[in-house]
């Protein structure tokens, strides 16, 4: 898979959120943004993203996913944001 069908698969999934993605083959990091993470536990927010990507991962599709998520005002200072 490439960067890009992981974003467009996440995007279509989890309404309201933002994805900067990297990786290749079937290994990827996943970086959310959204309102869809306020007042969620860190291991919730992941479950989130994973559950949206469960058919590529049983499939094999996407193997290794690192996944790191914000809301909108933590994603304004986070360490990815950089400018």
């Amino acid at each position: 898979m490439q960067p890009s069908e992981v974003k467009a698969l996440l995007e279509s999934r989890l309404d309201g959120c933002h994805f900067h993605i990297q990786g290749e083959g079937c290994n990827f990091q996943v970086v959310a943004v959204g309102e869809a993470f306020e007042g969620l536990s860190p291991v919730k927010r992941q479950q989130l993203v994973y559950a949206a990507l469960s058919d590529e991962i049983a499939s094999g599709a996407l193997h290794a996913i690192s996944i790191k998520t914000y809301t909108p005002a933590q994603w304004e200072n986070a360490p990815e944001n950089a400018q």
